[in-house]
């Protein structure tokens, strides 16, 4: 199978981005082996990507995303600002949901992991090339779950708010209690309701993701 370009029939260019050698060879071995696709060139982190991006303008790069130097989706934000014309599809060991939700941020527009098939891949790569996203069961999982879970915090009455707010300003139980004219033992009651809502196990924990999520 091929693809037309210009009128011509030509084979879609991947580069292979990944900090193991071993990865990369791979890779190119397996690019190999189908007549449509072809090997454009490799790169061993994010930074060397972007630079190479200019000379070889490849159709598809199948990128890694834990890197030394720049890891995987900064560098396919900065590839897809300055050629939006390239797909990128991540290929990685990794599946924790802020990954992949960051690369998908980024603009990659297919995320799987490194046990998948050849067929799987060359698939993948021709669906990048022709506009479709393709995600890895457990990366679709993970969009599924992001958009069908409530928003942390959201479930904080307007008291547990008050308290949170005093506790990123790092007043203790007893000046919460004076501030907000209650109890000690009810302030420790909305501490613990705070801790359990957030999924947290300390008063610290609870106020990083306060800040982090902007709750207060």
């Amino acid at each position: 199978m091929s693809n037309e370009r210009n009128g011509e029939s030509t084979a879609i260019r991947v580069m292979v981005v990944d900090d193991h050698p071993m990865v990369r060879s791979g890779l190119k071995a397996l690019l190999s082996a189908y007549d449509d696709l072809e090997f454009a060139g490799e790169a061993a982190n994010g930074a060397e990507a972007i630079r190479l991006c200019d000379r070889l303008n490849p159709d598809v790069i199948l990128m890694d995303l834990v890197m030394p130097e720049m890891d995987g989706a900064a560098a396919t934000r900065a590839i897809r600002q300055k050629h939006p014309q390239i797909k990128v599809v991540v290929l990685t060991s990794f599946k924790e949901d802020e990954l992949v939700q960051g690369a998908l941020q980024a603009g990659a527009i297919g995320y799987l992991l490194k046990n998948v098939s050849a067929d799987e891949l060359a698939r993948a790569i021709r669906a990048a090339y022709a506009g479709r996203p393709t995600l890895a069961p457990e990366a679709a999982q993970v969009l599924i779950q992001a958009t069908t879970q409530p928003p942390i915090g959201s479930d904080l009455t307007e008291r547990e708010r008050e308290v949170l707010a005093l506790m990123v300003q790092g007043l203790s139980n007893q000046e919460i209690a004076a501030k907000l004219y209650v109890s000690q033992s009810t302030v420790k009651f909305h501490v613990s309701s705070i801790l359990a809502k957030l999924y947290v196990n300390n008063r610290t924990e609870a106020v990083a993701l306060a800040v982090k999520h902007k709750l207060v």
